[in-house]
């Protein structure tokens, strides 16, 4: 194979991939999209304001149709008909906190769903930018790899000439070919973590079936701002954190529910309108009727210690797992600050000195493969 030919071939992407070129901007807007992930956070949220919304219901009337069908006997007559149906409107006047509480619950589940789906949405947005700059480093890495591919190819190509003439030895020959074949199982790994890394990429933008062929790279001016002390990020991380706020509601919720519970001991009062029909005339009831109906619990079992055990147990759960968070999150502002300034300070001085020996190495080899 002619050795221009070679180089093409081996520089075609096996890649369905779209011409569009795609930006990071462009890219971080796919955070709106209707992505699993915020689907989910999304039908939470949605289950919790339905329970908002049936807690404050117990506050609403009620209408309905109350029927009897049975029979009946007194002294001095047999067994007649006795069935009756009502029509009934009741609305609760006072329950002694069971609304309120149940309410107030509700609403603190709520706003944990609320900050869930905020933290559901930035973690989008790092997951973006994560896999975006794992494409833009697959391919750095796929352009070296194939570079290095190339001149090895080349020096093995015209240590095969150089052979045939007796100008090297067959060991030599065969050291150039294995380096060559190594060289070449490291490019092809690179062009298959390039394939991953745009599928993962199409994925996070919720585009599973458009592979982005081309990234432009962005623009970090802000990667040289100042950076904070340590307790004031840790301070302003702790505050505004979506999943800190969302365990704090949720350990209000659990409080609220617990207090909702316990409400359930306490008595009701109603106020219930009926209108009847009887099949039996009797002088002791009433075709119409209003009035106040008092309700007070007695025993009601185990039930409500039960309740109060589970709503406990979430309690201390969400505590818990609140502590564990604000342990995590010190670990990570305290790792990732000081990752920053090793970046700063010696890493990126020593990346930009391994990519000025690899050009170097890459352009010394290259007049070696063009002599021959």
């Amino acid at each position: 194979m002619k050795r221009a030919a070679w180089v093409a071939v081996l520089s075609v992407l096996p890649l369905a991939a779209v011409a569009e070129p795609l930006t990071l901007e462009a890219a971080l807007a796919a955070v709106e999209s209707p992505h699993p992930d915020r689907r989910i956070a999304e039908s939470d949220l949605a289950l919790a304001r339905a329970a908002r919304l049936e807690a404050a219901s117990r506050r609403d009337f009620s209408l309905y149709i109350d029927g009897t069908l049975r029979r009946g006997r007194r002294p001095d007559d047999g067994w007649k008909p006795d069935n009756a149906v009502r029509l009934v409107a009741r609305k609760p006047v006072l329950d002694f906190g069971r609304s309120s509480d149940s309410i107030d619950a509700a609403e603190r589940g709520v706003e944990a769903r609320e900050a869930e789906l905020v933290g559901t949405l930035s973690a989008r947005r790092v997951d973006i930018m994560a896999r975006y700059f794992d494409v833009l480093l697959a391919d750095m890495q796929y352009a070296a790899d194939n570079e290095f591919m190339a001149v090895a190819y080349v020096s093995w190509d015209n240590a095969t000439d150089r052979f045939e003439v007796g100008d090297i030895s067959r060991p030599e020959l065969l050291r150039l070919e294995a380096d060559y074949q190594d060289i070449r199982e490291r490019r092809n790994a690179s062009m298959q973590r390039m394939r991953i890394a745009r599928q993962r990429l199409a994925h996070a933008i919720n585009r599973p079936t458009e592979l982005a062929d081309e990234l432009v790279d962005p623009m970090l001016a802000d990667n040289r701002r100042s950076l904070p002390e340590f307790e004031a990020l840790l301070a302003w991380v702790m505050e505004n954190n979506p999943r800190v706020r969302a365990l704090k509601a949720e350990v209000a919720a659990a409080e609220a529910r617990i207090a909702a519970v316990r409400t359930e001991r306490n008595p009701t009062l109603d106020v219930e309108v009926a209108g009847a029909r009887y099949s039996r005339e009797s002088t002791t009831r009433d075709d119409v009727s209003a009035g106040l109906v008092f309700t007070v619990p007695f025993h009601q079992g185990r039930r409500v210690d039960a309740r109060i055990a589970r709503e406990l147990a979430q309690k201390e759960r969400s505590a818990a797992e609140l502590e564990k968070l604000g342990l995590d999150l010190k670990d990570a502002v305290l790792a990732t600050l000081q990752e920053i300034e090793w970046l700063r300070a010696s890493a990126q001085v020593a990346a930009d000195r391994q990519i000025e020996y690899r050009d170097w190495a890459l352009e010394r080899a290259r007049p070696n493969t063009s002599s021959n």
